[in-house]
């Protein structure tokens, strides 16, 4: 299962944020930094409204949805790449996980420490990706090292690996973030083979006071991390308010709506954050439908439909003959399967079919 780590600078509401997401009280959360010391892990699921139209459709009472991996990393400060605060451990468990939620302090608490002294949630993002970057660099430096005798003695490898890295080394020495640097596939290949901090997907979470959620859209703070994440990353920024969501994780499915309707904001932050982060990691949904049950199941985009009969069994993928298909939008305007069938929507697909996020599929397969 891939994994999203969940960071920024202390006291930023990321364990707040990792409880609400999670829907535990499993990470400490108190106002000092390095509260989070090792790093709190859990499975979240992922909300699809699909799911409860497929139920209808199905006439079933299971339903079970697609899941990924959040992990709550310690805090970082300023100078740890150099090892300060928890620097190393911080950097040991972010090199782990395979997309990157920075969280960023959209509000002003008089009574909630900042580790600078005043919030400025642009500098703050700089002061993370300042460490991430040396960290980063230093690494390219230790392998454009390691390679170099190989790829002097002809080494086609070690070569390919070495050109990559010297187009990094610079990009990365002018504090540029690794995934803005334009690569071709196969050099972003090879890149990805170094498990640099800056080149993982990431997304910025404008964590706001529950006052402002409902008109975030123009709270100066937040228009400063778009505009900057923008121009600098070519990221999503969503805004969540971490303090509700961990008040919401008491409540039901209905007393939450209710809640949220009085704060005058229609849904969750956390279930934008959710389905922004798991399409970041580039993950896809199908599904299966029937009496039994509706699942949603995990893909990457562009996979085919063997690779996704594989992720039920490998004896799917091993066996796979055909899959029979029926996009999510026309099951719902059917309304049946029986109904898509005889309207000519139903169709048998082979081997090169591109699964479509949405899908809803029944695999035929023989071993």
């Amino acid at each position: 299962m891939l994994k999203a780590g969940i960071v920024g600078l202390p006291n930023v509401g990321k364990s707040t944020l990792f409880n609400a997401v999670t829907r535990t009280r499993k990470a400490q959360a108190a106002n000092y930094p390095f509260c989070t010391i090792d790093p709190n892990i859990g499975i979240v699921t992922v909300p699809d409204e699909r799911l409860q139209v497929l139920q209808k459709i199905a006439k079933t009472n299971v339903v079970i949805p697609a899941a990924i991996e959040f992990v709550d990393i310690a805090g970082l400060v300023k100078g740890a790449s150099a090892g300060e605060g928890l620097g190393n451990k911080f950097l040991t468990h972010i090199r782990e996980v395979d997309a990157i939620v920075q969280v960023v302090r959209c509000f002003e608490d008089a009574d909630i420490h900042h580790v600078a002294g005043n919030v400025d949630p642009v500098r703050d993002i700089e002061t993370i990706t300042t460490e991430l970057v040396l960290s980063d660099l230093e690494a390219v430096k230790k392998r454009l090292h390691s390679v170099a005798k190989d790829a002097k003695r002809g080494d086609k490898v070690a070569q390919a690996e070495e050109a990559v890295l010297k187009k990094l080394e610079p990009h990365l020495d002018a504090g540029k973030p690794a995934l803005t640097l334009e690569l071709t596939p196969e050099d972003k290949a090879i890149s990805r083979l170094f498990w640099l901090m800056t080149d993982k997907p990431t997304i910025f979470a404008c964590n706001v006071k529950e006052s402002d959620l409902a008109t975030a859209d123009t709270n100066s703070y937040v228009e400063q991390v778009r505009a900057y994440t923008k121009t600098h990353f070519a990221c999503e920024a969503v805004v969540i308010s971490a303090q509700i969501e961990s008040d919401l994780v008491d409540l039901t499915p209905e007393e939450a709506a209710e809640f949220l309707k009085e704060l005058g904001v229609k849904e969750s932050g956390v279930g934008v954050l959710i389905r922004a982060t798991y399409h970041l990691l580039g993950l896809r949904t199908y599904f299966t439908a029937g009496e039994k049950e509706v699942r949603a199941w995990t893909i990457h985009a562009g996979d085919t439909a063997p690779k996704a009969a594989g992720v039920i069994h490998s004896d799917f993928e091993r066996g796979f003959i055909k899959s029979e298909t029926v996009a999510y939008e026309d099951l719902v305007r059917c309304g049946s399967v029986a109904a898509a069938r005889e309207k000519g929507l139903y169709r048998m697909e082979g081997k090169e079919y591109v699964v479509k996020d949405g899908d809803v599929l029944l695999f035929k397969f023989n071993v």
